[in-house]
């Protein structure tokens, strides 16, 4: 709780904590209420301005309530950021772990693979899967949490490096302690901090990944309203329609600048270092 009043006492934090939170509303909601069908068709209501007919945001070239497609596209939005994050956290902890504590024959190979990885970048990554297994939100994710974890293991590894040769740990070992205890009550509470942010940047860049996946048709299936998509049938009608991308990009633009205002002040608030 004490964490929580301290991040929303910056207006960063508060600017992305209120707005991932209306996003969660609208996700939920979205679930069980929308103010239209978001993929019913009706070619009588087409291209339809904001505020007619009930449509708060208008509607395309085929009928579709531009609202309602945003608010369940919240929902698949959360659900990739939240998962990819998770993944890249495990991947990130793991091979971070292996690489930073590990005997030789463990840590050499981990750092190659990071370094590896890390040369190929995540949106062709996610491509060569969705190619390879078919395009799905699971694809999707496990492509972007892989991805990205590789990143966050880099950064895992010189955290977790130098909180290892602090006084403290060398006292734990002196004092008995073993590997997973020292994980537990001194690497990772140390490193927390770091990987917080981090992770924010894996939710806002995950936010991005998505779009420009299903943009380019390799993301959800279409039958699933989602950002991406909306920018992808609307872009032959840009010069025309041009509120109908603006929607969609605006929604994407916000969401990424949240996660990020959000994890710097949950660093601020969770540093010490930056307590002061």
């Amino acid at each position: 709780m004490t964490v929580l009043l301290s991040v929303l006492r910056r207006p960063t934090g508060a600017f992305g904590a209120t707005w991932i939170g209306l996003l969660v509303v609208a996700a939920v909601v979205s679930a069980f209420w929308t103010p239209f069908d978001p993929l019913q068709t009706d070619p009588r209501s087409a291209w339809l301005l904001p505020f007619t007919d009930g449509h708060v945001l208008g509607t395309d070239r085929i009928g579709h309530d531009q609202f309602s497609q945003l608010l369940v596209g919240a929902r698949e939005t959360l659900v990739v950021a939240v998962c990819a994050a998770l993944v890249a956290a495990v991947v990130g902890l793991l091979l971070g772990l292996l690489a930073a504590l590990g005997p030789g024959w463990v840590s050499g190979p981990a750092v190659g693979v990071i370094d590896v990885l890390i040369a190929f970048p995540t949106l062709l990554l996610a491509m060569v899967l969705a190619a390879v297994y078919g395009s799905s939100l699971g694809t999707v994710v496990a492509a972007i949490g892989i991805g990205f974890g590789v990143a966050v293991a880099r950064v895992a590894r010189a955290e977790i490096a130098s909180v290892r040769g602090s006084d403290y740990v060398l006292a734990a070992r002196v004092g008995g302690a073993g590997t997973a205890r020292i994980i537990r009550r001194h690497v990772l509470p140390n490193i927390a901090p770091t990987l917080i942010v981090q992770l924010s940047l894996v939710m806002a860049l995950a936010v991005l990944v998505e779009a420009a996946l299903t943009y380019l048709g390799y993301g959800s299936s279409p039958s699933s309203p989602s950002w991406g998509g909306m920018l992808h049938e609307q872009q032959a009608h840009l010069a025309a329609r041009p509120l109908l991308v603006i929607w969609p990009g605006l929604a994407v633009a916000l969401t990424v600048l949240a996660f990020n205002l959000l994890g710097d002040a949950l660093r601020e608030a969770t540093d010490p270092r930056l307590a002061r």
